[in-house]
């Protein structure tokens, strides 16, 4: 299976800096809005959320700035399941443009399912589990994530 496009988006003018580049918090929102897609593709859309008060909330998200994004860029997100767990999904996302290799940039993500009476973790149904476990093995032969298990340090001195 090639990557899965999650979202595909033009970069608006509201979106970009004095600089003319993407703004960083855009970024995490073209991120924010292909995670959306990824759960209607595993089961946790608007009507299931609905019927089992389960949703999913970022526990934490990595950000690489790879190259420079410029108003009306259009742009698409690449989103790979890296793993998950009864309660928890590790994905990726990478930011990509025609004519042009290498990603724009990336996120790493982990999420965690939860019962939003709670609000409190909980595993996921089934349903979810037997969806991701298919995109899992349709991904095997992608190649693996670049900017996976980084860590911000200074180096030492």
């Amino acid at each position: 299976m090639p990557a899965l496009t999650t979202y595909r988006t033009q970069v608006l003018p509201d979106w970009v800096d004095y600089n003319g580049h993407l703004r960083d918090a855009y970024y995490l929102l073209i991120f924010s809005y292909a995670t959306d897609a990824l759960m209607e593709r595993i089961g946790l859309d608007a009507d299931a959320r609905g019927q089992s008060g389960h949703s999913l909330f970022t526990l934490e998200a990595h950000i690489n700035y790879l190259h420079e994004v410029k108003l009306d860029t259009e742009v698409w997100v690449q989103t790979q399941i890296i793993g998950f767990d009864r309660k928890r999904l590790h994905l990726y996302h990478s930011l990509h443009r025609a004519g042009f290799d290498e990603a724009l940039a990336a996120s790493e993500q982990m999420l965690l399912h939860v019962d939003l009476a709670g609000p409190k973790s909980a595993p996921f149904g089934e349903r979810s589990v037997g969806l991701m476990q298919g995109l899992v093995e349709q991904q095997q032969d992608l190649p693996a994530a670049e900017f996976v298990g980084r860590v911000l340090s200074l180096p030492a001195a």
